[in-house]
């Protein structure tokens, strides 16, 4: 890999890291950002603390095609993670903001994979754990 490649793959990062900090901005304002750790249901992995729950779309009924249109998604998205974490040309920190982008962007085309219908059960269960995170913070005595 020439600078040039690396250039950009540090410069792909910082986006992917930008567009996560900033989720408003890089979404429609009808649609919440929607992101979830793909890790998170294989047993042996661990979640790091910003993960997010994977049981977002879990219990929906899914079409033929969007079995296989989602499949295609993971497919590719595992594919980039992979390239990812063999290079060895980036650190911790880039591999790791490379990689929750690409998560990121697994979850958004899944996300417009869903009918309308399970885009608006998507959505509920992310302002439900939404506010159940908000409750739970402020029940933590604060850090001193």
């Amino acid at each position: 890999m020439n600078k040039n490649q690396f250039a950009k793959a540090v410069a792909i990062a910082a986006g992917f890291t930008f567009l996560c900090a900033a989720p408003g901005l890089a979404l429609e304002k009808s649609a919440p950002p929607v992101v979830a750790q793909t890790n998170a249901t294989r047993p042996g992995t661990q979640q790091k603390k910003d993960a997010l729950p994977a049981d977002d779309f879990a219990g929906l009924n899914y079409t033929d095609a969007q079995k296989a249109e989602l499949d295609k998604i993971h497919r590719e998205t595992e594919s980039r993670k992979e390239m990812v974490v063999k290079d060895r040309q980036l650190n911790s920190d880039q591999k790791d903001a490379m990689l929750l982008g690409y998560t990121r962007m697994e979850y958004a085309q899944a996300f417009k994979v869903l009918s309308p219908e399970q885009q608006k059960q998507v959505r509920q269960r992310l302002l439900a754990r939404k506010a159940s995170d908000q409750a739970a913070q402020k029940k933590q005595p604060p850090r001193n």
